[in-house]
């Protein structure tokens, strides 16, 4: 926020890491295709394949977007949300851009803190059937029509697993990007391998599973079933975003964060095209089971034969990948959190750094509110309430990629896409829309396989996106307080307006919100350069 003298306070996070590690964290969205493959194979069968291959194609696309907009804003943290602002600035101006980017940063944190308890609940899970213990009681917190049956044991140990990664997030980018190197390691290099072992053996490929794409058995497929599947396929699919979360901390700026995102949209391409694809191929269509463990174990049953040694080949790979998540999901919105409350749309509350230079409250805030949602013990429904939020941020830094280069095509970019670029941004923009209201109201019935499942957990997610609105008011009404106790830079004759400006009383304003100079023009603020961070508002 610019000062009323012009001095600038301290902005961002520390700078703690380079590409690498921006690319092992974000290996995290690469790795939730353990997640859904499995449902998405049960549910559609060999056309699953290309479900997930379109939508990864666009995922890769959308991070060599976002690589574009990280090289002209290198210092902006948090990913997605961040760009949001300065994207849409030109086409909206400054109050609304704002507001944009306040809803991107609130609705990318509810596409992301969910991954959290979606898989420290697998991780419980698997643990119990490692080590032989027993699940525990079994309880319905929230009822079935929201959630499923969990067992306390899980419920507990789901809670301790939060706290236990929750440690090296809170000390810092560097010991964060080192955990998760060893996590990465662990799981991306087994789960990898696993694609190409069934080549060892020929005879457990039978590509006649995966020749004309059938869907299972007895599934009708219509236009309703492809968009209702696309939508909780894109919560996972377009995740390998998630390095770009990292970039505002990497030290070699716009190279760093053009590495980073363009690797992990072609790992993320390979990955997530080529499990369904082994798994179809191995196993045939009719599953039995959704379950990621049990459909590894069944996988690597068919090319070895049954053996006890199995279960760890295959299972603490899995549980390393899920752990990386669980912790990305906890660093990397919690970042998101900290850019929009630092442009000053969310409470102070998640702007506070700790003493290693990162949001620690925010990041504790992810903690909390992922032990609630483990009640919910069911990861297809916390997929579709989280994606009510995950695919609007996406798809709105798809309209402001196509916006900037529009509006501001000769502002030097350290990396550019062609010009056509822009085009198959807003093409992909539109299609992701009518993903998100066709299929996400349609997605909870037919998802889940319930014909009596109306769309309750779709609009809970909107609902909860919606509440970014009463933040934002708490924001500008903590602003107004700090400005009439002169707590903020001008002393108490300067108004907080909430929009990140700070003006004296009767200055006067544009109908859009923005402040007007003595001229009567309004006051317009520079572009940053390429490669610079944004000028503090």
């Amino acid at each position: 926020m610019a000062t009323i003298d012009g001095s600038l306070p301290e902005t961002g996070l520390r700078k703690g890491t380079n590409w690498w590690g921006a690319f092992v964290i974000g290996l995290a969205g690469t790795i939730l295709v353990t997640g859904i493959a499995p449902y998405v194979v049960q549910g559609t069968g060999a056309l699953g394949i290309i479900l997930i291959g379109v939508m990864t194609i666009a995922g890769c696309f959308l991070c060599l977007c976002l690589a574009e907009l990280a090289t002209m804003w290198p210092d902006r943290t948090g990913g997605i949300p961040g760009y949001a602002t300065e994207s849409f600035r030109p086409l909206v101006g400054n109050t609304a851009a704002r507001h944009i980017g306040g809803v991107s940063g609130w609705a990318y944190w509810l596409g992301w803190f969910p991954v959290a308890p979606i898989n420290v609940i697998l991780t419980a899970s698997y643990l119990a059937v490692l080590f032989s213990f027993s699940p525990g009681h079994t309880i319905t917190p929230v009822g079935t029509t929201w959630g499923a049956p969990i067992g306390i044991t899980i419920v507990l140990v789901c809670f301790v697993v939060l706290a236990i990664i929750f440690i090296p997030a809170w000390f810092g980018i560097r010991l964060g990007a080192a955990f998760a190197t060893v996590l990465g390691i662990l799981s991306m290099l087994p789960l990898t391998a696993m694609i190409f072992l069934p080549f060892f053996k020929p005879g457990s490929i039978h590509w006649s599973n995966v020749a004309g794409f059938h869907a299972p058995p007895h599934v009708a497929v219509t236009v309703t079933f492809i968009f209702a599947w696309f939508f909780p396929i894109l919560w996972n699919v377009i995740a390998m975003e998630a390095a770009a979360c990292y970039v505002g901390e990497c030290r070699g700026g716009a190279r760093d964060a053009k590495i980073a995102l363009t690797a992990e949209g072609l790992f993320g391409v390979f990955i997530y095209i080529a499990t369904p694809l082994m798994f179809v191929a191995v196993l045939g269509v009719a599953l039995t089971t959704a379950d990621p463990l049990t459909l590894y174990l069944t996988y690597t049953t068919h090319i070895f034969g049954p053996g006890s040694w199995e279960k760890w080949f295959v299972g603490l790979p899995l549980i390393a990948a899920l752990a990386l998540s669980v912790l990305n999901a906890i660093m990397g919105c919690g970042r998101s959190l900290f850019q929009a409350a630092e442009d000053g749309q969310l409470p102070r509350w998640f702007q506070k750094k700790n003493r290693h230079g990162v949001p620690g409250q925010a990041m504790a805030f992810n903690v909390v509110c992922s032990a609630v949602l483990v009640l919910l013990g069911s990861p297809l429904r916390i997929y579709i309430i989280s994606n009510g939020g995950y695919l609007l941020s996406c798809s709105l830094a798809l309209a402001g990629y196509f916006v900037y280069r529009q509006l501001r095509p000769d502002v030097p970019r350290p990396f550019r896409l062609p010009t056509f670029a822009k085009w198959i941004a807003l093409l992909i923009f539109v299609a992701w829309m009518a993903i998100y209201f066709f299929g996400g109201w349609n997605s909870p019935k037919i998802v889940l396989a319930d014909p009596h499942q109306g769309p309750g957990l779709y609009l809970l997610g909107l609902l909860i996106v919606a509440l970014y609105a009463p933040l934002y008011w708490w924001r500008a009404a903590q602003d107004r307080r700090l400005a009439a106790a002169g707590k903020l830079p001008g002393g108490p004759a300067v108004a907080a307006t909430g929009d990140g400006l700070v003006r004296a009383p009767g200055d006067p304003v544009t109908a859009s919100g923005d402040p007007v100079a003595a001229s009567g023009d309004p006051v317009t603020e520079a572009e940053p350069s390429a490669g610079e961070p944004p000028a503090a508002r």
